[in-house]
């Protein structure tokens, strides 16, 4: 445990993982989609050792217990971006730099603070061209995207590829609950009913609910609840990019980020938490109405408790690309695993409102056509003239 609580910078960070070329020196990178590291100098590859170690859950409670105690590590430099929110960090020898996410440049900042590390990912499986083609498809699916947007695609910008914080709980759930159920029960009614535009009186079969009150509890495991831990990017948007292959990921390896940034969680461990529960409590509400019975449910009180909670703390791959639009940032992001594309889109009101005109034009030509045939006119093909038809008499 005392492993996990080492502390970096509380920001959003990306730290400077050098591994040299054994050839020319020059800094080896990542290559998403296998296991070595490029030269970006000479091109030479070099294997990576890949650990087999096991991915381990860590007790939630004890972590929360031991982080205060933790001493803070180095202080890092961070990107803080007044843009966009995102902070991220970088060499200890830069002083001013690009924000991943919106493009923005911003200055450096340091930060002791207590953090939990890392201890497994998902490597980059698609590659930073693989990651453009998806993303320029993408684009040119938006209607009325302003012509910016289309210029922006066209200039073969560099994507960001950044590794995001993610948190995965597992718990137990008891739950216990007060509510009321059902059944339905057919009883021969009179009933008022309207035939060929007269009321009359018949007897049928109508059905009643016969309420009962029933209480109980349902338990049972909730496993890898994934819970974006940045506020970097809308968190929606974020959930858009799911599924994630989580039966893939590695131990953390600093050979998987090299070349790539990564981003230290703003969601802190237990303000996750909550929002897993949030994830889980629909689930939960669907056990108790299974556990009701009958024909209908009534859930009147919920009270539920958590037991054996553990979590692990994950990097996901994003590729990201942001541009600012009239003092706006928008972002798109690509998943680094399998190239699904989700982002923020500005809108073109100029093509709306064109097209809305259009669209008024051609239905104002319809109704001419509609108007010109119920008063006996016709186009005629031998000219640009309508003449009028002789009523037949």
């Amino acid at each position: 445990m005392d492993e996990q609580l080492s502390a970096t910078s509380r920001k959003h960070s990306t730290k400077n993982h050098h591994f040299p070329c054994l050839q020319c020196g020059s800094q080896l990178n990542y290559q998403p989609g296998t296991l070595s590291m490029q030269c970006e100098h000479c091109g030479s590859e070099h294997r990576i050792q890949v650990s087999h170690d096991p991915i381990l859950e860590y007790d939630y409670h004890a972590t929360l217990a031991q982080l205060p105690a933790a001493s803070p590590h180095s202080v890092h430099k961070v990107l803080q971006c007044q843009a966009c929110g995102a902070q991220t960090e970088v060499d200890t020898t830069l002083h001013a730099d690009e924000c991943p996410f919106c493009g923005t440049d911003f200055v450096l900042e340091g930060q002791e603070q207590h953090i939990i590390q890392p201890k497994s990912l998902l490597p980059f499986a698609i590659s930073d061209d693989e990651a453009k083609a998806q993303y320029k498809a993408w684009v040119k699916r938006l209607w009325f995207a302003p012509s910016s947007v289309w210029k922006y695609a066209k200039q073969d910008q560099q994507l960001n590829g950044v590794y995001v914080p993610y948190w995965t709980y597992d718990c137990r759930a008891h739950t216990e609950y007060v509510g009321e159920r059902g059944v339905v029960h057919y009883v021969r009614r009179r009933v008022r009913v309207q035939i060929n535009g007269r009321w009359t009186t018949q007897v049928r079969r109508v059905p009643e609910v016969h309420w009962t009150p029933v209480r109980g509890q349902v338990s049972g495991p909730y496993d890898d609840t994934l819970v974006y831990a940045s506020n970097t990017l809308e968190r929606e948007l974020s959930r858009e990019l799911a599924p994630w292959d989580l039966n893939n990921i590695r131990p953390y390896q600093e050979e998987f980020v090299s070349g790539f940034r990564s981003e230290v969680y703003q969601t802190d461990l237990d303000d996750g938490f909550s929002i897993a529960q949030q994830r889980i409590r629909p689930y939960i509400t669907q056990a108790v109405l299974r556990d009701i019975g009958g024909d209908q449910q009534r859930i009147h009180k919920i009270s539920t408790r958590y037991s054996d909670i553990t979590f692990k703390h994950l990097l996901l791959p994003f590729w990201v690309a942001g541009f600012r639009f009239r003092r706006k940032t928008y972002q798109f992001i690509v998943n680094g695993r399998t190239g699904e594309v989700q982002g923020d889109r500005p809108w073109s009101w100029v093509k709306i409102g064109l097209a809305g005109l259009a669209g008024l034009a051609v239905l104002a030509l319809l109704l001419f056509f509609v108007s010109m045939q119920s008063n006996g006119l016709s186009y005629s093909s031998s000219g640009n003239l309508f003449d009028l038809l002789s009523p037949q008499r």
